[in-house]
């Protein structure tokens, strides 16, 4: 896994970052929270166990650092070790301590791109479609992927977050999105570029959440009474 980032980037996080880092875990279903970030590291996003962090001098790489108490970083390692190297994926250089850095994807999350009201063609949803295929052939099990969770960079597609890989249950947060691509984007946002503001996005995925707590609920009372 170890391939040995610059010296001296290792050393600005063993010697600068990781001895006067603030993070923590309020609640495990919101981002973790950074009360203090030394600089000139950057805050580049953060998520319900861990924030990712860059250094200026390295912007290229990019450190995910683990909540304490979070769990979820040895399970992301054993991905990135199965995914290896593929181009819709992120490749982790190092991981040690609780923290991983991984090669920076850079890209437009399809989430932004509604709101932007930027067009996403259709091989942004096959390259997303071909990689999860690629990630099941490695001996995962592609989860949580969602319009956060995939970016679009000249037309091609990317995965950003993979650390929910071996969970084995099903998930169709996927399959849902490509027939909202096919069914309703396609037809109707597309031709006229309309744009989303992020409280109706938010609105939508809520929406979506109980509708799919919904379905499992009923899936779950169907299996009890057919025993």
């Amino acid at each position: 896994m170890d391939k040995s980032p610059p010296k001296q980037l290792l050393e600005s996080i063993y010697e600068q970052l990781l001895p006067s880092l603030q993070i923590e875990s309020v609640n495990p279903l919101n981002p973790v929270k950074v009360s203090y970030l030394p600089q000139p590291w950057q805050l580049l996003g953060a998520g319900n166990y861990a924030a990712v962090v860059y250094h200026p001098d390295y912007s290229d790489l990019v450190l995910k650092i683990y909540a304490p108490g979070r769990p979820g970083y040895e399970e992301e390692v054993e991905v990135y070790r199965r995914l290896g190297s593929h181009p819709a994926f992120s490749e982790c250089v190092y991981a040690k301590d609780n923290f991983l850095v991984l090669k920076r994807l850079y890209g437009t999350t399809l989430y932004d791109c509604m709101h932007l009201g930027l067009h996403i063609p259709k091989q942004v949803i096959q390259d997303i479609t071909e990689a999860l295929d690629y990630a099941k052939s490695r001996g995962l099990y592609p989860h949580d992927v969602h319009g956060r969770n995939v970016m679009m960079l000249e037309g091609r597609g990317l995965v950003v977050d993979i650390s929910d890989f071996l969970h084995q249950e099903g998930c169709s947060k996927w399959n849902d999105l490509k027939r909202a691509y096919y069914w309703i984007y396609l037809p109707i946002f597309s031709p006229f570029r309309m744009r989303l503001s992020y409280s109706t996005l938010d609105m939508i995925r809520k929406c979506y959440r109980l509708v799919n707590s919904f379905k499992k609920a009923c899936s779950r009372i169907i299996l009890r009474l057919a025993r």
